[in-house]
């Protein structure tokens, strides 16, 4: 058996003999690289200039794959918060392999510009060679390329691990994406971005159910304790034929797509079939495996609250009960939202904003209606006006044709969620208020103002009175936000961070798979200060749920590298007046990591494992 390609030299030395006219890739690559050097050796002869898509075009391929980018927009935020710490990015791309987003750490974005790297550029094999974002399009499975494995010399310098998103009819759909140093790209990069990959494909599937198509969704699983999460298997059935299917269900069933979609339903699951439908339950079918199947009628109405996960009475997985620390404000929140007030939720980054804000609309009057979400910080500030008030077709150059809705009038007779308002230019403060005011909004290019009915939810980590006071922030729009406030405690602060770290097992699969967590792991994670907050939190357990063995139990020293560093514990409600409250020992471990890094706030973030503008903005409160 050959012996592998194993040094950067001996890999540019195959690279070039293959350039210069040799007849095959050397027989010692990986497959999968050895496969796309074939087919790729032609494009590095004649590579076209790697532009990015004009602005308007780049728009325009995002609005066309929206399911796609809302579906993964949790994922690229989990993924980012976990590797910005390692100098990577998080990419997504669509099903030809243009980059759609780019998220992560601000000292690698430089680097990956100059290889072009960045949204609007196409990353598809037959552009860009061997790359993992095009070669696992083509492979249609989880790759990984590192350094001089990619075919074209100027991306020699990265990693890359990437995994596919299938739709439910079994085709492309986009790519997940982690790049960075060659170094820090390894075979648990891999694992999460599989996994995150995985999650996207559940919630696309489910979000198509929600959306009101008049198809019927099954969750089913050789073990119960799998229903409810992105490990069971989801097929979609209209008028008895499987229609659409996740990887999940993929997998389940032999054969997969070619052989089940269009087919009867109840060539999988039998006669019984029919009772199925009116009642979860197990199924046993003569020399074939027991499922746990449990059916969701069809959804005729859009953006309905999700339903609880199905249960299986025989063997129903026994959900940890939900923290309850957050359990009052709610409850106080949802009844001043359906009497008519806004509301206004504040704290610190990762505490759990926008997750308060999709609660509150699903126990509201409007849970049947949609809640449209606008992060401000997100957008750029010479699009955000288009992106909320919409325009006509030709109000600006690059104006899409047919103009747009705009996402105030999308949240007609729903919930609008502004995330981050105070990041919203002021320029812009003075139209929001006008339309708060009037109900009545008015599109760029448009001589006519469009009624509007919506509930409005605001989030924000800044303190919008001290920013009023200063003038970045409009008086007046601040007393209409802040028909009601609620500020969310961080992490550190919680008394029910155990109950929340089982509920977040649970809820990643970790029971039904028998991983565990030891006592002193669960020590470890409950006295982390962890300064990205719930966040972070789900990011650690989610990597670790992911790197152990089912029936493992995770022990401390294996959780992954930021929650493993010691910190004092936090002082429980019975320790005297002397002790450290939680915000000095936060405080001094963020005063440590930046004394250790010499002052440099990007190592000293990288050191916390929290993102750069989390940390300048902790450094702004302490000023």
């Amino acid at each position: 058996m050959p012996m592998p390609v194993s040094s950067v030299s001996e890999l540019a030395r195959a690279r070039q003999q293959l350039l210069e006219g040799a007849l095959a890739p050397d027989e010692r690559l990986a497959p999968h690289i050895r496969r796309s050097w074939s087919r790729c050796v032609g494009v590095a002869a004649d590579v076209p200039p790697a532009e990015p898509l004009p602005r308007g075009a780049l728009s325009a391929r995002r609005d066309a794959a929206e399911l796609l980018l809302r579906c993964a927009q949790p994922e690229l935020d989990a993924l980012a918060e976990h590797v910005v710490g390692g100098g990577c990015v998080v990419i997504l791309s669509d099903a030809s392999g243009l980059i759609l987003e780019e998220i992560g750490c601000p000292g690698f974005l430089p680097k990956a510009r100059r290889i072009a790297l960045e949204p609007g550029v196409d990353w598809s094999e037959t552009r860009r060679g061997t790359n993992a974002i095009g070669t696992a399009l083509v492979e249609r499975a989880p790759v990984m390329v590192l350094g001089a494995e990619h075919l074209l010399p100027e991306n020699a310098s990265i990693g890359c691990a990437a995994a596919p998103i299938l739709s439910a009819r079994g085709d492309l759909a986009g790519v997940l994406d982690i790049s960075g140093e060659s170094v820090q790209i390894d075979i648990h990069a891999l694992g999460l971005v599989r996994m995150a990959a995985a999650q996207v494909e559940h919630r696309m599937l489910l979000q198509h159910h929600r959306a009101g198509h008049d198809e019927e969704l099954v969750h089913f699983h050789w073990r119960a304790g799998f229903l409810g999460t992105p490990r069971e298997g989801l097929l979609s059935v209209a008028d008895g034929r499987i229609v659409g299917l996740n990887r999940a269900a993929a997998e389940l069933m032999p054969g997969g797509w070619s052989t089940w979609l269009d087919q009867p339903v109840e060539a999988l699951f039998g006669q019984r079939w029919a009772t199925l439908r009116d009642r979860p339950g197990l199924l046993t079918r003569h020399g074939q495996p027991t499922w746990a199947v449990a059916v969701d009628a069809p959804r005729r109405t859009a953006w309905r609250a999700p339903p609880a996960a199905p249960r299986v009475a025989a063997e129903a997985a026994t959900l940890a009960p939900p923290p309850d620390a957050l359990a009052a404000l709610l409850a106080r929140a949802r009844r001043v939202f359906d009497a008519g007030l806004s509301v206004l939720i504040s704290g610190e980054t990762g505490s759990g904003k926008d997750v308060f804000a999709r609660r509150l609309h699903e126990g509201s009057r409007r849970a049947a209606k949609p809640m449209v979400a606008v992060n401000c910080a997100a957008i750029p500030e010479t699009l955000i006006e288009a992106e909320l008030f919409g325009y006509e077709e030709g109000a600006f150059t690059g104006a899409r044709r047919g103009g747009s809705s705009g996402r105030i009038r999308e949240a007609h007779g729903g919930v609008l969620f502004l995330d981050e308002i105070g990041d919203m230019p002021l320029s812009l403060q003075a139209r929001l208020l006008r339309v708060l005011e009037t109900r009545r909004v008015r599109p760029l290019g448009s001589g006519r103002d469009q009624e509007v009915d919506f509930a409005l939810v605001c989030a924000t980590h800044r303190d919008l009175a001290a920013l009023a006071r200063e003038g970045g922030f409009r008086d007046d729009l601040l007393y209409r936000l802040r028909g009601y406030e609620v500020h969310l405690p961080p992490l550190r602060e919680r008394d029910d961070r155990r109950t929340l770290i089982a509920m977040l097992l649970r809820e990643l699969g970790a029971e039904a798979q028998g991983i565990s967590l030891s006592a002193s792991a669960l020590d470890r994670l409950d006295r982390h200060p962890w300064p990205g907050n719930v966040r972070e939190l789900a990011a650690t357990l989610r990597a670790a749920v992911a790197l152990a063995e089912p029936g493992a139990e995770i022990q401390a020293d294996e959780l992954p590298l930021a929650a493993r560093d010691e910190r004092p514990p936090p002082p429980s409600s019975s320790s005297d007046a002397a002790a450290a409250p939680l915000s000095t020992l936060t405080h001094q471990a963020v005063r440590r990591a930046l004394d250790e890094a010499k002052g440099n706030v990007a190592a000293a973030a990288r050191a916390l494992g929290i993102h750069r503008s989390t940390l300048y903005r902790y450094i702004e409160r302490l000023r």
